[in-house]
């Protein structure tokens, strides 16, 4: 495997890592800067919502730029930005680097996705964007958890382990990341990436995307506060849920790719939403014991990441000729559902309670279900109504 697709990958698993390891360190990091675990729950929020808001126009700003440099230039921004949080005297301008990194990760990712098909053979492409984009899944399985377990005595050390990671893809790519070749055609303008949104069949994809992640995110983000009766606030035990619920994310997303391609697209949206929906009504109790807490971590994220398969290849299914700027656009309703459950998991926490807030999430989950059911159409009758299916390629972002 080329050493240029590993370091590629290896600033994907550090901006993966940083886009959630936060969750893991809330209390450490309420406690220092003095503020509520809520209100630092709010890191998750702006860190997604940036991304969300800031990836079309960035990539539209930047599209004519040689993409050695605008790699190079993001990661740096990123590697900076997550230095200066390690650094940040107050909570203010804690919040303001989280914006600064998620800049950065939303020029490198896509970028670092582009790259890769640059650097292989046609006909192993697809490969070299798995390579790259399991940067992210071995963030969630390995990254996430090791975070947590390092930063359990000073958060600060979690944010230098992301800049060195940062440090090292950075380093890494400019020795060895040259003679690109230039990419053929005029990049799509902002307006041209945002026509999709034009099509109500986009929007029921992009809504169904926005509130599963809000109803997932709402519990994931605050789950040390959630499974605290099990963990008693002790680091160790708190890295092995975390640990769980990244391995079983893994086996999630192999999970979904075989039930799409067997069942189809809508019945793993509404029956991973709704298995999704039942752990959460049942999370105030299994957050009790850590038997119950690690069902709970294998449950969710099963279902969870077999429903974040099905959503990309629903939309690219719409129109396989528009596939990447369609699941670019799934990619931003993802980030905006993880902003909202962040604000959403502090509200009910709010209203409910440290241990009832978990609730909350059912409810979405249950219109997120609702959403997909009635915004698709079962296999049979899509299939009468469309004719041959066409092939549709495989996500690759």
């Amino acid at each position: 495997m080329p050493v240029r697709l590993l370091l590629l990958a290896l600033g994907t698993f550090a901006v993966g890592t940083d886009s959630m390891v936060v969750a893991g360190i809330l209390s450490p990091i309420a406690a220092d800067l003095g503020v509520s675990v809520t209100s630092a729950g709010q890191l998750v929020t702006v860190f997604a919502l940036a991304y969300a808001l800031l990836a079309p126009p960035l990539a539209a700003l930047t599209a004519r730029l040689p993409r050695r440099r605008l790699l190079l230039s993001a990661l740096a921004v990123f590697t900076l930005a997550n230095a200066l949080s390690a650094l940040a005297p107050t909570f203010g301008l804690l919040l303001a680097t989280r914006v600064l990194a998620a800049a950065g990760a939303a020029l490198y990712t896509p970028n670092a996705n582009a790259v890769a098909t640059t650097l292989v053979a046609p006909e192993r492409r697809g490969r070299a964007l798995a390579t790259v984009l399991g940067g992210m899944t071995v963030a969630t399985a390995l990254g996430v958890p090791l975070g947590t377990w390092v930063g359990r005595g000073d958060w600060r050390m979690t944010m230098w382990l992301v800049t060195a990671l940062g440090l090292i893809a950075w380093a890494g790519l400019a020795a060895l990341l040259r003679d690109l070749p230039t990419p053929v055609g005029a990049p799509p303008t902002l307006r041209e990436r945002l026509a999709p949104l034009k099509d109500r069949r986009v929007l029921g994809a992009g809504l169904t995307t926005l509130v599963f992640f809000l109803a997932f995110q709402s519990v994931y983000i605050y789950l040390a506060t959630a499974v605290h009766g099990a963990t008693g606030g002790d680091a160790g035990r708190l890295s092995l849920v975390m640990l769980t619920t990244g391995l079983a994310s893994v086996a999630g997303s192999w999970l979904g790719g075989r039930l799409v391609d067997r069942a189809g697209v809508r019945p793993v949206l509404i029956v991973g939403s709704a298995v999704a929906a039942a752990a959460f009504t049942a999370l105030p109790w299994l957050g009790r014991s850590m038997p119950g807490a690690l069902v709970y971590a294998v449950v969710v994220p099963l279902a969870g990441w077999a429903v974040s398969i099905a959503l990309p290849h629903r939309l690219a299914s719409l129109d396989p000729a528009n596939a990447p700027l369609l699941i670019s656009l799934n990619s931003s309703a993802l980030y905006l559902g993880t902003a909202a459950g962040g604000a959403a998991g502090s509200a009910a926490i709010a209203l409910l309670g440290t241990h009832w807030f978990p609730l909350s999430a059912t409810a979405w989950a249950l219109a997120a279900c609702a959403t997909a059911a009635l915004t698709t159409r079962p296999a049979r009758a899509a299939a009468t109504a469309a004719g041959p299916a066409p092939r549709v390629p495989a996500p690759q972002a």
